[in-house]
């Protein structure tokens, strides 16, 4: 490193103008860095933020489409006891015929 003298040179700084300097560097580099973490922390707490939003959206979407589902499956069992009360040796015969085929299907190995 090259000697530094405190005297002055041509354009008047000397070894402790440069000093100083250094360490107001040094300073507006620390508050940079703080800067720059306070920049990446709240970049961090929106990109969570984020994140919820889309969770949340996701669970009321998931919930619409269970409602949907069991209205659907009600639906479904309405239109079942409505035949079974129309055509009711019809509906016997089906079920007789499923449990026979389960029957046979489950004692196969």
């Amino acid at each position: 490193m090259a000697n530094v003298s405190n005297k002055s040179g041509s354009n008047g700084a000397t070894a402790t103008d440069v000093s100083e300097q250094l360490e107001t560097l040094r300073a507006d580099i620390g508050q940079l860095t703080q800067i720059i973490a306070d920049f990446g922390k709240a970049k961090g707490e929106d990109a969570i933020a984020a994140t919820r939003h889309a969770a949340e959206s996701a669970r009321g979407k998931v919930a619409d489409q269970a409602e949907t589902a069991r209205i659907h499956a009600l639906e479904l069992q309405d239109q079942a006891n409505d035949f079974v009360q129309k055509q009711p040796a019809t509906a016997l015969g089906i079920a007789a015929g499923l449990g026979f085929l389960v029957g046979f299907l489950g004692s196969r190995k």
